[in-house]
């Protein structure tokens, strides 16, 4: 069964046929963040899919993780290509490194997820948040409701970590 939804006026739709994301959009509608992890080798992975990228094995249980990480890099969005974005430029899309399997299956390697920078609510972070991001920023997971079947996942700064130097910035 796929799963269809709206986000910023856009029509979001998965296909049936990919069920392993179906799963997954499912999940963060529920306000859960879960991933596969390998029944053969027990490591997680993302983003879903239907083998293991580090041992072939096909058979996988999904398991919630905190959604709990430190931005590894990003980008500044200032001329939003999408529309329904450009209300809400400059964004931000981060690639946030997980704490969970941090260093594994090798110390290059861990798990890292793609996400707009949010408020709590799930909204885009306004400008004012945009300029305070940056590489080694604590983030954690929030979702944005898309429909029954479907929420986006997104960053939002972490409260709980307590900021000891400003994260690094490209310069402007």
């Amino acid at each position: 069964m796929g799963a269809a939804g709206q986000y910023l006026g856009m029509t979001l739709s998965i296909a049936e046929l990919d069920s392993e994301n179906a799963t997954y959009f499912r999940f963060c509608a529920q306000g859960e963040l879960r991933l596969q992890r390998c029944k053969a080798c027990a490591l997680m992975r993302y983003p879903p899919g239907p083998a293991c990228p580090w041992c072939s094995g096909n058979a996988f249980d999904w398991v919630p993780v905190r959604g709990q990480g430190t931005v590894y890099s990003y980008t500044e969005v200032r001329h939003a290509v999408q529309p329904a974005f450009r209300a809400h430029v400059p964004y931000l899309a981060l690639l946030v490194e997980l704490d969970e399997q941090r260093g594994q299956p090798t110390e290059h390697e861990a798990i890292r997820m793609i996400g707009n920078l949010a408020l709590p609510d799930g909204t885009l972070a306004p400008p004012e948040i945009v300029r305070t991001v940056g590489i080694g920023s604590r983030v954690r997971i929030v979702f944005a409701s898309a429909g029954l079947d479907m929420a986006i996942p997104l960053w939002t700064l972490d409260e709980s970590f307590k900021v000891t130097k400003a994260p690094w910035r490209y310069p402007e």
